[in-house]
């Protein structure tokens, strides 16, 4: 996890749709026809659905309940989905996102239901898909004891797309010029980035949100789920104390902006900002961890200074 996160427990229903169980992956292929299984309801409101249970699924397929008229999404995109999961076996509805509201899901990710991977690329962005997945496509043969499901059960995903997006490999727009006695900022490829700090660095009152690069993307919205890269580095000393380059395997972190997932300098100072930006973000204590501060490196009176490459939003 990184140092950026509080210590928040994951969400179990975030977990359930994101997360697929260990074992052999199977590959299905997306099929035209959905039987069984009956979605009513008006669009951008939560659907109802009825299951013929117990409903046999012999093969994971997927059905367009109704076609949307966006982008066509992308084998690795990233999008943004609400959903409601039915057990087959007994059609009880077994947990909604509508509750909570949307989730972001990685198609490119490994560990997300091969369901997902398999059915919603092809799919149009504002589309009601109603996806019949067999238990190994889901939650695997132990199902998931949590939400009810036996390790045999069917499960019906009900899914609204409701965006989509490929990932940049880095900050791109329009250069800005910082203002003066703010630290600067020296970017390198694969490497965290260099922060030089002012002499005699004050702390600010606020957080303040100096764009670096001017992104050509839509602003960031509260709700939405980021992924960005970043370092952050300590005023005081110009410390770096973490870096998503520093973690060649996953030199990304994602999070829903405005619901206190990470500190409160990010969450203002992300929220508002067009995709593609590169932000120098100078957090105060307040903004950031507070009195308590943050592991050995990071003191309850540390201003704590990023730079942030929004990668995208959805």
């Amino acid at each position: 996890m990184s140092r950026l996160s509080r210590a928040l427990p994951a969400a179990a229903l975030v977990g359930a749709l994101a997360l697929s169980a260990c074992g052999e992956e199977t590959a299905s292929e997306p099929a035209a026809e959905v039987t069984g299984v009956e979605v009513t309801g008006e669009a951008g409101a939560q659907p109802e659905v009825t299951v013929e249970a117990p409903l046999e699924v012999a093969s994971t397929s997927s059905e367009i309940v109704t076609p949307g008229d966006g982008a066509e999404v992308a084998q690795d995109d990233l999008v943004s989905v609400q959903a409601v999961l039915v057990n087959g076996t007994d059609g009880e509805v077994l947990t909604s996102t509508w509750e909570q509201g949307p989730v972001g899901l990685d198609l490119g990710d490994e560990q997300l239901f091969t369901s997902f991977r398999s059915q919603l690329p092809g799919k149009t962005v504002g589309s009601r898909v109603v996806i019949a997945s067999t238990s190994a496509d889901a939650f695997g043969e132990q199902g998931n004891e949590q939400l009810g499901v036996a390790k045999d059960d069917p499960v019906v995903f009900v899914v609204d797309v409701l965006g989509a997006t490929q990932v940049l490999d880095q900050a791109q727009g329009k250069e800005v010029a910082p203002e003066k006695g703010l630290p600067t900022v020296e970017m390198k490829d694969g490497e965290p980035a260099v922060i030089t700090m002012p002499k005699d660095a004050k702390a600010p009152e606020k957080t303040v949100v100096q764009p670096l690069i001017e992104g050509e993307g839509a602003k960031v919205e509260e709700g939405q789920t980021v992924r960005v890269a970043y370092t952050g580095a300590l005023l005081r000393n110009g410390e770096v104390f973490d870096s998503s380059a520093s973690r060649p395997e996953q030199p990304y972190f994602d999070f829903a902006v405005g619901q206190g997932q990470v500190i409160k300098g990010w969450d203002t100072g992300i929220a508002g900002q067009p995709v593609g930006s590169r932000l120098l973000l100078v957090i105060p204590p307040a903004e950031g961890y507070g009195d308590a501060g943050s592991g050995d490196k990071i003191k309850g009176d540390d201003t704590l200074v990023f730079v942030v490459d929004i990668l995208a939003a959805y």
